[in-house]
């Protein structure tokens, strides 16, 4: 067996256990070496072992587990089998406490006889499953025995209440624990204490009555309260043990940070017999293991059930009766590790920042519902003495209509197209500002908490192993290089060889994203034919609701069709992701999350953005419309404006994927699988008595839903603050519903990661990564959509023309006959005049529809008239001053808080200074010690010199008086 170069074997006289050779592992090709055999109690002797958190012994804990599929052997290949269940992994941790060895099995019975074809089909088939079987289980044993070898102990559990499969529990003894938190240079509190002070009394003061206002908002577990001092941390190393306290060394390590350094080793070590070297993501994948999992530190209910950090944090986080707490995210992190801590971290301060988001929207919305009634427009809109003919919606089956029809319409839109709305636009984008700049405080304040302040991700992406995939490729890379110049050199991925996956993942993303237009192509042309058709019904009711039902139905479609595409999209993205072949799981995790992030943005708001800048602007004008597909006339928006349009659009979508993915999905999926998993598994089959016995921990772990990182869980609330801050004109209820959402959505997650999910391996991390950057991205994206959405979308700058440079008396009185151009009925084209134009009772001669043109009796009939191109000016002017305002604003908010808080950095650097004076004194101590062993090697040489002078004067009289 290849040793390891860094680190040598455990040697066994080290070991606290007995060692016994091993002959088998010669017989298949391995170098025997100092090995780890584990003795074990019987399961009755220990009480299933504390239910399956220990070895059998019921004193080292299991800190990993690694399942395999065990396959029963048939009465075909019984010979076969009989002779390889003596290997020599399975002889390896046998029990063996002064054990009587077993008799030897009883030899095979004879395989009753079969006719000649089927035993042909038969051996042939079974030689092929006993190939494969064999090669796994061969690559297990080799894989287990590097284990051994980096100094992991073992334990093999078959007889479980789960046929079908095999458990490996993994425990890392001290010496490896230590071992590997000096490589991982993993920080750890030191016996040294010191105060932990605020900047001023002042402060000190009012956060102490914060603290005490608000004492009932927080969880009760340790980690929460306040800390009066703080242990100094400092990387692990085994010369310094002495630094910190190692009186238990049992606790000196907790779970997490075991299962963490285990799969450290698990993903270093090698196995190097197979066709190309397998790490634990090769096995996985090629089925050599079924899964591999850290267990959770116990149940979360029954009865006798032991206190832990997963009941705990069940109690007090994963409940919706604690909906109005604050998270434990000190427990949280304690136990899933700092990147899922800084996920639910930046998920409450988000949810925290939603709450004066939504009371000013909610303000806007009422102060829209207040002043509805002395909206000048709509009044003039909704007065019947005033009859203004319509020029009809399309052609032929629609008719000439009286635009008071349209009052509930344009009343409506007055809830979110009024003055306030501007001022919610500017409001929220400093809110976006201020939101990134109070995360990277609090994000600063938890990397001081948690220990994070010297931990770099360079530090992690150095050691940042190379995907199993990216491997296999550099290998047979070299083999082909080989094979040309028979020189073996170091190879590695160019671009040269990834560039058919780039080309791959180019023409597929534009594919995509002309998959998303195309299916909103389709929708245009659904509420384009639904609408004529609804129009030539008989019934005059489903005739008066047209608008309302094409409305609705075309938003719902649009609703579908996301969360489908949504789905597809994020298989779509991780297919392109594996073609690129990256190195790390950095790289991939980057790269995915890019991919998804532009497939989904862009399916989820391309019909948002139509409604909000497209539709009404391709109409034409009656005489001269804008055919799709020479049949059907492009659609137009109400006369109160596209604004209420796109609030519908805005609010289906939105409600939707929050209550049908975010949570429908969350809820149910996780556990379809799971009853999936059960059903596979036959224990459905199993007897009653059989199924009331206590699983094991580590079986209990195995039907659970394995963790699929935190993109998903990101990239929805990513979705989400897009709806919160591009749209926000035209939707201030926006952030209330993210709000509710979001209360929602935290329990969720937390009962999924406490009950439903296996516990994730932790992970160090300083910040959220690439998240942060892509909200950013987002809130500088918002202020120009903002722009954009009051100035062309909204009436709010032809309204701010019209009373001050075309109204008679600086009111808005005369308004809607201001933007309402005039078309002479006999100026119809062939076959688009309506059948119908008495419908009114009345002839019509002249209608009205929404533009600013020039008359039927001007020189230039129809053309775009002067007060269109001034609207426009004001428009494109309101564009530039707002997003030059708005974004200084945010970049003077920008500036003004400081990304670090002032007591912080003083704390730290007050560690630097305790970590000097600790090595300082400690280097005395060392060199008092030196000086003093030093002193008395002189004085013992002395006496020496003294004893010696001594015997030399009295040696002549000794010799004189024998003489």
């Amino acid at each position: 067996m290849k040793t390891n170069e860094r680190y040598s074997p455990v040697p066994s006289s080290d070991k606290e256990v007995d060692i016994i050779d091993i002959k088998g592992i010669e017989d298949i090709g391995y170098v025997q070496q100092d090995a780890i055999i584990l003795n074990s109690l019987l399961p009755e002797e220990s009480l299933h072992c504390r239910h399956g958190l220990y070895f059998q012994d019921g004193r080292r804990r299991v800190d990993y587990i690694l399942t395999y599929h065990i396959k029963k052997p048939s009465s075909s290949r019984s010979r076969r089998s009989s002779r390889l269940t003596d290997n020599a992994f399975t002889r390896s941790l046998r029990r063996g406490r002064a054990q009587p060895p077993p008799p030897p099995p009883p030899p095979p019975a004879p395989p009753s006889p079969l006719p000649k074809g089927d035993a042909e089909a038969g051996g042939m088939a079974d030689h092929s499953l006993d190939y494969h079987e064999d090669d796994k289980r061969l690559r297990r044993e080799e894989f287990e025995g590097n284990l051994m070898e980096m100094g992991l102990e073992l334990e093999k559990d078959e007889d479980t209440k789960t046929p079908g499969v095999g458990f490996v529990k993994i425990h890392a003894p001290w010496n490896v624990l230590c071992r590997e938190a000096e490589f991982m240079k993993l920080k750890m509190p030191t016996k040294k204490v010191y105060e932990v002070k605020q900047s001023s009394s002042v402060v000190e003061k009012i956060n102490t009555f914060i603290h005490k206002v608000t004492d009932p908002l927080h969880p009760n577990t340790e980690e929460n309260r306040t800390q009066k001092v703080k242990h100094l941390s400092y990387p692990f190393s085994r010369e310094k043990q002495h630094l910190f306290d190692l009186s238990d060394k049992d606790s000196f390590f907790d779970s997490k940070t075991r299962s963490q350094i285990v799969f450290e080793v698990l993903k270093r070590t090698k196995c190097t017999k197979a066709k190309y070297s397998m790490g634990i993501t090769s096995l996985l994948g090629s089925g050599v293991y079924m899964a591999a999992y850290p267990l959770h530190d116990g149940d979360i209910d029954g009865e006798n059930v032991e206190p832990n950090d997963r009941k705990l944090l069940y109690e007090e986080w994963a409940s919706y009766s604690v909906f109005y707490k604050y998270q434990p995210i000190g427990l949280i992190r304690k136990y899933f590790g700092e990147k899922i801590g800084l996920y639910f971290a930046w998920l409450g301060v988000y949810t925290q920042m939603l709450i004066p988001a939504s009371l000013v929207g909610v303000i806007v919305f009422l102060y829209g519902c207040v002043t509805v009634d002395d909206d000048i427009p709509s009044m003039e809109i909704c007065d019947d003495r005033k009859s203004i003919v319509m020029c009809p919606m399309c052609d032929r089956v629609c008719s000439y209509w009286n635009l008071s029809i349209a009052c509930s319409t344009a009343r409506a839109s007055h809830l979110f197209d009024n003055p306030a709305t501007v001022f919610f636009s500017i409001f929220m984008a400093l809110w976006a500002a201020m939101f990134m700049e109070h995360w990277k405080r609090r994000q600063m304040r938890l990397n001081y908490e948690w220990d994070l302040t010297g931990f770099e991700d360079e530090e992690e992406a150095l050691k940042d192993h190379p995907r199993a995939e990216y491997e296999f490729r550099v290998m047979q890379k070299s083999k082909r290089r080989e094979m040309k110049t028979q020189k073996a050199e170091k190879e590695k991925l160019t671009c040269k060889d990834r560039f058919p996956a780039y080309m791959t993942n180019i023409v597929m993303m534009l594919l995509m994203i002309g998959v998303t237009f195309a299916i909103v192509f389709g929708v245009i042309v659904y509420r384009i034919s639904t609408k004529a058709a609804l129009h030539m019904s008989s019934n005059p009711t489903t005739r008066s609701n047209v608008r309302l039902t094409v409305k609705a139905t075309a938003a719902i479609i649009n609703l579908v069709v996301i969360l489908i595409l949504d789905e597809v999209y994020g298989a779509v993205a991780r297919w392109l992701t594996v073609l690129e072949v990256p190195k790390t799981d950095k790289s991939f995790e980057e790269r995915l999350i890019f991919k998804t992030f532009i497939l989904k943005f862009v399916n989820a708001f391309t019909p948002i953005i139509y409604i909000a800048f497209l539709r009404g602007r391709l109409v034409g004008r009656p005489g001269s419309y804008l055919y799709v597909f020479e049949s059907y006339r492009m659609e137009e928006c109400d006369h109160g404006g596209c604004l209420m349009e796109l609030c519908i659009q805005l609010s289906i979508t939105m409600l939707g994927k929050q209550l049908i993915q975010n949570n429908l999905f969350e809820i149910g999926i996780p556990k379809l699988k799971k009853l999936i998993r059960y059903i596979k598994s036959k224990r459905a089959a199993f007897q009653e008595e059989e199924r009331e016995k206590r699983l094991q921990r580590y079986e209990t772990d195995h039907f659970l839903e394995p963790f699929a990182g935190l993109t998903p869980e990101y990239m929805e609330m990513i979705i989400q603050f897009g709806f919160v801050t591009l749209f926000v004109a035209s939707f201030p209820l926006a952030p209330l519903f993210a709000l509710l959402n979001n209360i929602i959505e935290i329990r969720l997650d937390a009962k999924k990661f406490v009950a439903e999910l296996r516990r994730p391996v932790a992970a160090r991390a300083k910040d959220i990564g690439i998240w942060y950057n892509l909200l950013r991205g987002v809130a500088k994206v918002a202020v120009i959509v903002n722009a954009f959405v009051i100035s062309f979308t909204s009436d709010f700058i032809p309204r701010l023309v019209y009373q001050y440079m075309y109204s008679m008396d600086g009111s808005m009185h005369g308004f809607v006959n201001h933007t309402l151009s005039v078309f002479n009925v006999t100026d119809f084209k062939n076959h688009t005049a309506p059948m119908d134009p008495l419908y009114l009772g009345i002839p019509v001669h002249l209608c009205r529809y929404k533009d600013y043109r020039e008359p039927p009796w001007s020189n230039t009939p129809y053309d775009l008239s002067k007060e269109f191109y001034a609207v426009l000016a004001a428009r494109l002017a309101f564009v530039i001053v707002f997003q030059n305002v708005v974004m200084l604003m945010s970049d003077v908010v920008d500036w003004v808080i400081p990304d670090i808080p002032k007591d912080i950095s003083l704390q730290i650097h007050k560690e630097k200074i305790l970590m000097v004076d600790l090595f300082m004194k400690e280097e005395q101590g060392k060199l008092q010690v030196l000086d003093s062993m030093l002193s008395a090697g002189k004085d013992n040489s002395n006496t020496n010199n003294h004893s010696t002078v001594a015997r030399s004067r009295s040696t002549p009289h000794a010799r004189s008086n024998n003489y």
